[in-house]
């Protein structure tokens, strides 16, 4: 098979587990109002390496999945409070523009998954896709990587879920319609904010908040079950949204919701605050403050149980306006437990990967 793109460039030939193109961009609607300001152009590129697994094991108990894909390494989406930053340092990479701008493909995802899934041994549990970064990113518009894995959890009838901030995902209907039917998946589109200029500077190359919106509808129309993830919570800057947001996405159509308060692992504490001060500077000692108190004092609180939702007053408060806007739009917390009994291990024999 071959990989989506021709291979071009230093290594192109030479390194077949490592080979760098530059991204191409298609033209798509992501919802931006015409006069609200472009963000900064940034160039990227992309290295093909083969993965040597697919499937990842959730061992965290404070979170809904046992396991998870993740197509790519990077985000292009920008978002400044991404928790998954620091992870660019495993390939020698700075959490910061490098995690935005250099990312890296699983050309073989597919091939790999079906091996995995071909196991004698592999117990069928609900996948997560895009667990640590978005799987419907960008690049993903002329690469396709998320799509043919999941061409592969549809033909296997495989359950999964799918947190996403893009209105790509509508591309896949004509997979995920049909899988739906069969209680086989959720989608859930994560809004931080309504507000589009917040958004921007949040989120620069995510889609706008009403096209996020608009994805829900769609999804929703054809029959996918929908959520919302009212995620990260920022104190002082997005919390009071909360309810706003819910309501949105629940008159869109929405069936479930969730929330994750903001999270600062390493090296993302010192890229928010620098993005605060560059961006709010009003707000930025008043953000900072309330979130150390909702951190018991630090920044960011790794402990499981308290990591997602954090501790004292203003947590409980949070907890609270969660579950009443919750009550008010008929919004449901999600087990992420999904029909099983309908997967077939794939019976054909895997040959090769992209670059035979």
């Amino acid at each position: 098979m071959k990989p989506p793109l021709a291979p071009s460039g230093r290594g192109a030939r030479s390194q077949p587990a490592a080979r760098y193109l530059r991204a191409v961009r298609e033209d798509f609607d992501d919802g931006w109002p015409a006069d609200l300001e472009a963000p900064p152009s940034v160039a990227t590129t992309l290295t093909w390496e083969q993965a040597k697994s697919l499937i990842n094991t959730n061992q965290s108990p404070d979170i809904p999945f046992e396991q998870s894909i993740n197509p790519y390494r990077g985000c292009e989406h920008g978002c400044i409070y991404c928790y998954a930053r620091p992870a660019h340092a495993f390939v020698d990479l700075s959490p910061g523009l490098d995690f935005e701008s250099k990312l890296f493909a699983k050309a073989n995802a597919a091939a790999i998954l079906r091996r995995e899934l071909a196991a004698p041994g592999y117990r069928c549990r609900s996948i997560a896709l895009g667990a640590n970064t978005d799987a419907y990113q960008p690049v993903e518009r002329k690469l396709r990587v998320t799509r043919d894995i999941l061409a592969v959890l549809a033909e296997t009838l495989h359950p999964l879920t799918i947190v996403t901030k893009s209105a790509l995902v509508e591309r896949d209907l004509d997979l995920l319609a049909p899988m739906a039917a069969k209680g086989l998946v959720q989608v859930f589109l994560s809004i931080t904010t309504l507000d589009a200029t917040l958004a921007r500077r949040l989120e620069p190359r995510a889609a706008a908040p009403v096209r996020r919106l608009r994805a829900i509808s769609t999804l929703a129309a054809a029959g996918v079950p929908c959520g919302v993830m009212f995620a990260p919570v920022i104190p002082a800057l997005n919390e009071h949204e909360m309810e706003a947001v819910l309501s949105a996405a629940a008159a869109a159509g929405a069936r479930y919701a969730g929330y994750v308060l903001l999270r600062l692992p390493r090296e993302v504490s010192p890229l928010f605050r620098e993005w605060l001060q560059a961006n709010y500077p009003l707000k930025a000692t008043r953000v900072m403050a309330r979130v150390q108190d909702l951190r018991g004092g630090r920044d960011n609180d790794p402990n499981f149980g308290s990591r997602l939702t954090g501790t004292g007053v203003f947590a409980e408060l949070m907890k609270s306006r969660f579950a009443k806007a919750c009550r008010e739009h008929q919004l449901q917390r999600s087990d992420h437990h999904l029909n099983t009994t309908h997967f077939r291990p794939p019976r054909d024999r895997v040959q090769g990967d992209f670059f035979d």
